[in-house]
């Protein structure tokens, strides 16, 4: 039951797939003889896997100084998770230019964005001030420049205007072309499966504006903030639950429009059919406390209705004003929404944050705040965590708590200016925190989860065994439901007895997802040996 009194239903078909039909799968891994790529034995008995020593690492070890071929080796290589994408931007500014010339958009040579025409404005030809997308597209001095405008390509930072400012401020420019959803889902999910990912979690707002304009409705007092409880039963009943089939009617839109055009169920099925999707909804902190309230709870009751949504983030800028003056407030606001909803999920950018972008005072303790506080199970970013107070005593904690953080590398070096030596991922790893390869915005930032494995080798010497371990970690923090597949006896990465194996898949969705990444990489072995790569 929630905490509303109504039983949570269960919404048809929620993801769009796993690699393979499972059941299938498991019964051709039990029949398997045992061998060095690390099949279960055919009597389900135990069998190890070395990946110090396998054909996999090896090769990874002749293409490691090669980026090229070290590019192509990693492509291939089974991923687990992308637990940190914003949906609208990890889509290219090439799909959005094409979506604004099929929705009859503008583009403001002055503004640099993306606008709908209207009867005073319409959209001109390619000497106006505000061509068509279509007018763009053919003009070859205007489309870089829209490019340049919609994304970070080519982006360097000036006087005044940093790669930090320009980073959000394409969202703005491209937001008139985000209108269908189900289609930046299709790019983004495809992309996903053409990198062998199992499952991504991806930061939405279905439903999100309705909840927020509840918010500023019911107004705000100081007394508000003083008793969240009282306010939080106001807010809920001005309509929030009421608001949450027609976020499920969203999501069902989207989900059909990105089966169909990805042609899934059929011969012709595209890659990213195999990827399990699950949402994170979006609360923008840079509202005010009324909205960011409203949303907050209106998302924990979504997620409490909704299996496909597994819980919520804050987003936008961590420097911006309202955002750090309402820090502790918002950490608050998310306890109290857990409160009500205890099986809410929190995953929080904390700490996206450095010197120089902000005074050092508010470099201190929006990390530690994000896991007291607000109770959140994965941080996004993190970098400014050795500027916190007691950073060591901060690592401990999240250690124990098993608290994941999502590195971003690309995103941390354009938006913050660290990168290499200056980032604080080594720093998590000496500590035993769990961290997690991740994008964050891969269409703004022209890159994909590829890239970012390509950094993690290039800049920090991971070699395959860290690899592996990261798409491990990334499944094993990912919200999907159930038990872990390490959780059961006799089942770890290294030691697999087939029984207990089975045992837990057949009960547990994350299990299973976490048992596909498995049988890729040993088919992944298998090919490395077989010099298919």
């Amino acid at each position: 039951m929630t905490e509303t009194g109504k039983t949570r239903t269960t919404p048809r078909p929620l993801r769009v797939g796993l690699a393979g039909p499972l059941a299938a799968a498991l019964l051709l891994a039990g029949c398997a003889t045992a061998d060095r790529s690390g099949m279960l034995a055919a009597d389900g008995g135990t069998v190890t896997a070395d990946l110090a020593d396998s054909a996999a690492a090896r090769r990874f070890e002749t293409v490691r100084h090669d980026p090229p071929r070290l590019r192509a080796f990693l492509y291939r290589m089974p991923k687990g998770a992308d637990l940190h994408s914003h949906l609208t931007g990890a889509v290219y500014a090439e799909s959005y230019l094409r979506m604004a010339a099929a929705a009859g958009l503008c583009f403001d040579t002055k503004a640099k964005g993306l606008t709908a025409p209207t009867a005073k404005a319409p959209c001109g030809d390619a000497a106006s001030t505000r061509p068509s997308a279509t007018a763009v597209i053919a003009d070859s001095v205007l489309y870089p420049v829209a490019l340049d405008a919609l994304s970070t390509r080519d982006a360097l930072p000036l006087s005044g205007y940093s790669l930090h400012d320009q980073f959000f401020a394409t969202f703005g420019r491209f937001r008139a072309a985000t209108a269908s959803t189900g289609d930046l889902l299709a790019e983004v999910v495809d992309r996903a499966g053409r990198q062998g990912e199992r499952h991504v979690e991806l930061m939405v707002s279905f439903g999100t504006g309705p909840a927020a304009d509840i918010g500023k409705a019911q107004g705000w007092t100081p007394q508000s903030a003083a008793d969240l409880p009282a306010t939080a039963d106001r807010l809920t009943a001005a309509g929030l639950l009421a608001l949450v089939p027609a976020a499920r009617a969203e999501i069902d839109a989207a989900e059909a429009r990105m089966r169909g055009l990805l042609n899934c169920g059929t011969p012709a099925a595209r890659p990213g059919c195999a990827v399990s999707v699950r949402y994170l909804q979006q609360v923008a902190r840079t509202q005010a406390p009324g909205p960011v309230f409203a949303t907050t709870l209106f998302n924990a009751l979504l997620q409490a209705q909704d299996p496909r949504v597994v819980g919520l983030n804050f987003v936008a800028p961590e420097d911006n004003p309202v955002a750090l003056a309402d820090y502790d407030l918002h950490m608050r606001m998310i306890a109290e929404a857990k409160r009500r909803s205890p099986g809410t999920n929190v995953a929080l950018h904390a700490g996206e944050l450095t010197l120089g972008l902000v005074p050092p005072e508010q470099l201190r303790d929006h990390i530690r705040k994000a896991v007291e506080i607000a109770g959140a199970q994965r941080i996004g970013h993190g970098v400014d965590v050795m500027y916190e107070d007691d950073p060591q005593g901060l690592l401990r904690l999240m250690a124990d708590r098993k608290v994941a953080v999502e590195i971003n590398l690309t995103s941390n070096d354009k938006i913050l200016g660290v990168a290499g030596k200056a980032h604080p991922w080594p720093v998590y790893r000496a500590a035993r925190v769990p961290t997690v390869l991740s994008t964050d915005d891969e269409g703004v930032s022209r890159i994909d989860l590829t890239n970012e494995l390509q950094r993690a080798v290039e800049e920090f010497g991971l070699g395959y065994a860290d690899l592996v371990g990261l798409a491990r970690a990334s499944l094993e923090h990912s919200f999907l439901p159930g038990a872990s597949l390490w959780s059961a006896p006799g089942c770890t990465p290294s030691r697999q007895d087939g029984g207990a194996c089975r045992t837990a898949v057949e009960g547990s969705e994350k299990a299973r997802a976490q048992w596909s990444l498995e049988e890729a990489l040993r088919r992944f072995d298998r090919e490395a040996a077989d010099g298919a790569m």
